[in-house]
């Protein structure tokens, strides 16, 4: 049976846990140890509930999540919370979590594996955020409407497409999760078609009167990638 530490020093070291900035409650790292040692690893965006209940049944004693236990911040430990914990507890269960760290890695990351299941390639870091660049970019000459199909069909559903932008795209931005308020920012890096996962009601319209093509995939669907 591995050592569970060994598998959580290598990917605190791999993700580069001590240097990516993220949110006070992402909490990134292991959240919740087990007795040590694993036979079984399970993989998912939230550490929820179902999700936990999922991989106990399953027979795994290592979950790793992209949103960990703590994401929505301090609250009493009862209800969903307090079984989501004596769940794990009990059933022997460790939960690692990696949030933008894992969003931004080169190799492992959901904005770059999004960008790979959509075939684009040469792409660059963009998009200061707290000392790092927090998307990816790159040139291309495609149409509008292929785009988008390619984009469902990497993300196994609908995208929601506001229009703003031109029908031949030139650049490209992503951004997996919810990064649609950033519209204006990203307008002013001169991106063109900007692909995320949701953002509130005014990005739609934001992105029409700034003139960018605003691709919604939905928060999970485009956060998926790097947990697989």
């Amino acid at each position: 049976m591995p050592k569970l530490q060994t598998l959580t020093d290598y990917l605190d070291e791999t993700l580069r846990l001590a240097e990516v900035p993220d949110y006070p409650t992402a909490l990134n790292g292991l959240q919740l140890e087990n007795n040590g040692r694993f036979t079984r690893i399970a993989a998912a965006v939230d550490a929820t509930l179902p999700v936990i209940r999922k991989a106990i049944a399953e027979k795994a004693d290592l979950l790793v999540v992209h949103h960990g236990m703590f994401w929505q911040g301090a609250q009493p430990i009862t209800g969903g919370a307090y079984a989501r914990l004596r769940l794990a507890i009990e059933n022997n269960l460790a939960i690692y979590s990696a949030h933008i760290p894992l969003d931004v890695h080169p190799r492992y990351g959901n904005n770059a594996l999004l960008a790979k299941a959509l075939g684009l390639k040469n792409t660059e870091p963009f998009f200061p955020w707290k000392g790092i660049l927090l998307g990816i970019r790159t040139t291309v000459n495609l149409k509008r409407d292929p785009l988008v199909k390619a984009l469902g069909k990497a993300l196994g559903g609908p995208v929601h497409v506001c229009p703003g932008g031109p029908t031949t795209v030139r650049n490209v931005g992503i951004i997996t999760g919810g990064a649609g308020s950033e519209i204006a920012a990203i307008a002013r890096e001169c991106i063109d078609t900007f692909i995320t996962g949701e953002g509130p009601h005014w990005s739609y319209t934001a992105a029409e009167e700034l003139g960018v093509n605003l691709l919604y995939g939905g928060h999970y669907a485009t956060e998926t990638f790097g947990v697989r």
